[in-house]
């Protein structure tokens, strides 16, 4: 249970809030696997999150999930902060939105994360009558005011769909919302010139490289997208074109899902951390899943940050790998199993 969970429920747990009772509704942002519940918990429980290996995880704990809010008037909304300012106003501007007049809405996050600067936020623009830190993060509550309608929009100004080079539809929250990733430009700027057959991007995110795949390469004959976070994936539906093949989407984690299909070549930019601390496993489990989709001779070519030890991993699951390329931040991996 990470901290900022224990954060999230010591308002009740202190008996500062009470726990809401049975019969009512709670809308849950940002749910992440592993919480418990303080002793006289006993709302029906609405949980909202997008992010595929957490959602797996709730549902294995007999949670259900939507990864979208659904329905309004609850009695009680809670929202787990994260590091995206922009998704964290979001989330709370749905809040506000989907509870009834007068209802608790509860924040809490962790000081690394900025949850400081995001009471600070809320607190100018509703009164927020109470606070808690603990394990090393904060927990602020406020009540949904009566000009509801202008704190959502106020919340929302600024955090809405963004334009990538006036060709790319991204969001707050999403991994490189604001411009094109300079590893991911990369590596599209040294794969090979001729690109044909099953061809597939593993953590795809809002879709740069499987759209740039379509664009130069009209001989690709499959091209599939696997992404974990859902909003990321609706917004490659809109930003990979189809050209002279149709793309498919898969809402897919890929450390724990199996993939069905054989490719001819990957292309990856995998996440190095859920949250603030570099997690090279995650990596590590991307390129044996790689491995394993890839048919006999099928090659992988994958962007990372230069300290990140992947190369024993690719020893270890390919026939042959090199570097093909390096600049300040990045290198460029090649593979071939």
């Amino acid at each position: 249970m990470r901290d900022a969970l224990k954060t999230l429920f010591y308002p009740f747990e202190s008996g500062v809030l009470s726990a809401p009772r049975k019969g009512t509704r709670t809308l849950f942002f940002g749910a992440e696997p592993g919480f418990r519940l303080p002793g006289g918990f006993e709302t029906n429980l609405s949980i909202v999150q997008g992010f595929r290996p957490y959602v797996r995880g709730l549902e294995a704990s007999g949670h259900a999930v939507s990864y979208v809010a659904e329905g309004y008037d609850y009695d009680l909304a809670l929202v787990l902060s994260g590091r995206h300012r922009g998704e964290n106003e979001l989330r709370i501007a749905g809040a506000i939105e989907r509870v009834r007049g007068g209802a608790t809405i509860l924040v809490a996050g962790s000081k690394d994360d900025g949850i400081a600067s995001l009471r600070k936020r809320i607190g100018e623009l509703v009164e927020i009558p109470g606070q808690l830190p603990k394990h090393h993060g904060v927990a602020f509550w406020f009540f949904r005011p009566a000009d509801s309608a202008d704190v959502v929009l106020a919340l929302r100004k600024g955090n809405g769909e963004r334009l990538v080079e006036d060709r790319f539809h991204t969001a707050p929250g999403m991994f490189s919302a604001d411009r094109i990733d300079a590893g991911s430009k990369l590596l599209i700027d040294n794969l090979p010139e001729k690109i044909d057959g099953a061809v597939a991007d593993f953590c795809a995110g809002w879709g740069y490289l499987a759209a740039e795949l379509a664009l130069r390469h009209p001989k690709i004959t499959t091209l599939d997208l696997y992404e974990a976070d859902f909003a990321s994936l609706e917004a490659a539906r809109r930003n990979v074109v189809a050209t002279s093949v149709t793309p498919r989407f898969f809402w897919q984690d890929l450390l724990s899902e199996e993939v069905r299909y054989r490719y001819d070549l990957i292309v990856m930019n995998p996440p190095f951390h859920q949250h603030r601390a570099a997690e090279p496993d995650i990596g590590q489990g991307m390129i044996k899943a790689a491995a394993v989709a890839l048919k006999p001779g099928g090659r992988l070519y994958m962007v990372a940050n230069r300290q990140l030890p992947y190369e024993r991993t690719l020893a270890q699951a390919f026939s042959s790998h090199t570097e093909i390329a390096r600049d300040g931040g990045f290198k460029v991996l090649r593979a071939r199993r």
